[in-house]
């Protein structure tokens, strides 16, 4: 009887700590589970099928229908770049550079991206036939367009893809209390909009670019713009 009963005690005492092995078993399953659940949320948000794709073209798309001098062509590079849109997804647009800016602008998107400060859309001119009128209402953010500044015959900084516009219809050009685009308004507590104490500013102004916002005769909030050396 004794030896029945050191029998059973054995047996209980092996199911004890075989429940408690599959225990720490689980315990660990567990934590490699949650952590291949955040490795698999992770990598689910680079996952092109959660990406809002605004802009995919390629480089002669964005250069065609306009006479580019050929000087001007050579410097220009067509950069994708990421965001979240008002819609709090995140968005792929692509913009049409000076190649010597192009790291300040990756890093600059960077910024935008990590910081969530949410833009409409980034897509090249040529989609909307060259009109920065269009683009403007259309609160498309841009760079590159072969145009003189309006009203001049003073080549813009555009021109060269060495500017850039961000949400127009937020951020309009002002002067004589006219804003434009046409339905546009400056309120600096509305989202996407910039304003002199911004981060983006600064971000920008580190790189050596300056801001419309900054101008004394008229403000150009949308604009941002850098001279090379």
């Amino acid at each position: 009887m004794l030896k029945y009963k050191m029998k059973t005690f054995i047996c209980l005492f092996s199911i004890h700590f075989l429940l408690l092995g599959i225990s720490n078993i689980s315990a660990q399953n567990k934590s490699q589970l949650s952590k291949g659940l955040e490795s698999s949320m992770a990598f689910d948000q680079t996952d092109p099928l959660n990406i809002v794709t605004d802009s995919d073209l390629n480089f002669d798309d964005v250069i065609t229908g306009q006479n580019i001098p050929l000087n001007i062509l050579e410097n220009l590079e067509l950069v994708e770049v990421y965001y979240y849109g008002f819609d709090e997804k995140l968005h792929k647009g692509q913009l049409v550079i000076h190649k010597e800016v192009v790291e300040d602008i990756k890093e600059i998107f960077n910024f935008i991206k990590e910081s969530r400060f949410p833009l409409n859309k980034v897509i090249p001119m040529s989609a909307y036939d060259w009109s920065d009128e269009r683009s403007m209402r259309d609160n498309n953010t841009s760079a590159f367009n072969y145009r003189f500044i309006s009203g001049t015959r003073v080549t813009s900084k555009h021109a060269y893809g060495l500017a850039i516009d961000i949400n127009p219809l937020l951020n309009p050009y002002i002067k004589n209390e006219q804003c434009i685009p046409a339905g546009s308004t400056y309120d600096t507590t509305k989202a996407g909009t910039i304003s002199a104490g911004s981060q983006l500013v600064r971000e920008f102004k580190e790189r050596g670019w300056t801001w419309g916002g900054d101008w004394k005769n008229l403000k150009d909030y949308q604009h941002f713009e850098k001279k090379l050396k």
